[in-house]
């Protein structure tokens, strides 16, 4: 099949990304063989490709918003038959018995593991995942369309219950790609106000659109004190304006793998009036199903960039110089 590998680490214009022929992997026990039919490209591929995120995996095949058919099923693989659409989302393995496993926080397991990153993932043809880690996909998208709702849309909807914004409340969403524009979606969807700060004179377009109340620049202060706020953009220097702009008890929830430092901040402006911020760690599987149940009751508007799977490269390099509107996406040529 053909696939790309990390082969070296490093910025996206030394290349690491490295085209090659691998073998068709096997479905192991309780696992499933899936024929990538799309797969989106995340901002964590790029940390993952550029060294920012340790190396798990020598030479892995990065990508974790994996969506395609069931083609074989490995002894003891379960709820899925040969021939069901099936996505591949980030995390693929916990322990089950550790106390965050127990008391419903296998997102934070210490053991856990992480498709395109401990395990190869979606840049190839075909790729495997544990029966009980695969969702199955809701109706009425195509592939192209449902491949980022595997990262970008599962990661955004845990942003969203981290950043616990209150019924009708005013949300900041600071940075407006892949998951921004899909939280915004789920939040509008809930009858909140949706305020949207970002750099792109695009993406603001597209805020309005969706029906974001405003859209203005990154670092610009928001029209009015936010309950809540959610950071999508890996920049650290926008947590003390998010935090600033929060409202007496508000919360701001950082959703990115990766953040550059944040600056030092003062108590009495960002913190005081109990602010709250948090982080937020990967996703569990209900959060992945409790998305896709919402996506399949309010048809979301995906924005995408397609590229061939030949292409893989360039397109990590678009979203590193943040050329790409909504989400990229390899979608296999056969």
């Amino acid at each position: 099949m053909n696939a790309w590998v990390v082969a070296e680490p490093g910025p996206v214009r030394t290349r690491p990304l490295v085209s090659q022929t691998l073998p068709v992997p096997e479905a192991g026990d309780g696992e499933l063989l899936v024929r990538v039919r799309a797969c989106g490209v995340c901002r964590t591929d790029l940390h993952v490709a550029e060294g920012d995120l340790p190396v798990h995996k020598p030479r892995v095949v990065p990508g974790h918003e994996v969506v395609g058919e069931v083609v074989a099923r490995g002894p003891g693989a379960t709820g899925f038959a040969e021939g069901d659409r099936v996505g591949i989302a980030w995390l693929r393995h916990t322990c089950g018995s550790c106390t965050y496993c127990l008391r419903d926080q296998e997102n934070l397991c210490p053991r856990s593991r992480y498709t395109g990153w401990d395990a190869d993932g979606g840049y190839a043809e075909f790729a495997v995942v544990p029966a009980d880690y695969a969702y199955r996909l809701p109706e009425g998208y195509s592939y192209e369309k449902l491949a980022p709702l595997l990262c970008a849309g599962i990661i955004g909807y845990r942003a969203w219950l981290r950043a616990e914004v209150p019924a009708h409340g005013r949300l900041g969403i600071y940075g407006f790609g892949a998951s921004a524009h899909l939280a915004a979606q789920v939040a509008i969807a809930s009858g909140v106000t949706a305020h949207v700060f970002t750099r792109s004179a695009r993406a603001r377009e597209l805020a309005l659109r969706l029906g974001a109340a405003s859209a203005g620049d990154a670092s610009d202060p928001s029209p009015e004190p936010l309950d809540s706020a959610v950071l999508f953009a890996p920049a650290g220097e926008l947590v003390p304006i998010a935090l600033a702009a929060l409202d007496r008890g508000g919360t701001l929830a950082v959703a990115g793998i990766h953040l550059t430092d944040v600056p030092s901040l003062n108590y009495q402006q960002h913190l005081f009036y109990e602010r709250n911020l948090r982080s937020v760690t990967a996703n569990t599987r209900a959060d992945g199903r409790a998305f896709l149940d919402f996506a399949a009751r309010h048809h979301l508007e995906i924005t995408t960039t397609p590229y061939s799977l030949d292409a893989a490269d360039r397109a990590l390099a678009d979203l590193e110089s943040g050329q790409v509107s909504g989400a990229a996406v390899l979608v296999p040529q056969r």
